[in-house]
């Protein structure tokens, strides 16, 4: 079941008099701001713990990682920014989307200068950055196509 292209007008109302979240929010919270939290978080999560030492499938096969994650988490900002504010400019969203994905990337090298084992690498955050790029592109550019800017 494909959600709607916007959330509609939440109706703070009900016959009962109680107020519980309206099903516009909750469909907010769950279906586009979650993913987003949780995936925060997942990459927080995974940059605490030392590096696995494996042996690389292909030369510089981290970084690759680095710009799927980042592309990833940039995708979801596009998509959670694109139902929450509808009325903004698509390209400002864009940029938004880039902005959150290239400063949690940032955030994420520093945290990962203290721990143990990591380093943090100017290389990696370039990564992130084209990730970040690719995936709010393709959300704004691919999936919804260039209808306005």
């Amino acid at each position: 079941m494909k959600p709607s292209s916007k959330i509609d007008h939440c109706d703070h109302q009900n016959s009962s008099g109680d107020s519980p979240v309206p099903a516009c929010l909750l469909k907010l919270n769950l279906y586009y701001r979650l993913p987003l939290i949780g995936f925060c978080i997942f990459l927080f999560w995974q940059s605490s713990f030392p590096s696995l030492s494996s042996v690389p499938w292909f030369p510089h096969d981290d970084k690759l990682m680095h710009m799927g994650a980042y592309g990833f988490l940039a995708f979801l900002a596009a998509r959670n920014l694109h139902q929450e504010k509808p009325f903004f400019n698509r390209t400002k969203l864009k940029i938004m989307a880039i902005l959150f994905a290239c400063l949690y990337g940032l955030s994420d090298e520093i945290h990962q200068a203290f721990v143990p084992e990591r380093t943090a690498s100017v290389w990696d955050f370039a990564a992130d950055v084209l990730g970040s790029i690719l995936g709010a592109c393709f959300y704004f550019d691919i999936l919804h196509g260039k209808k306005d800017s």
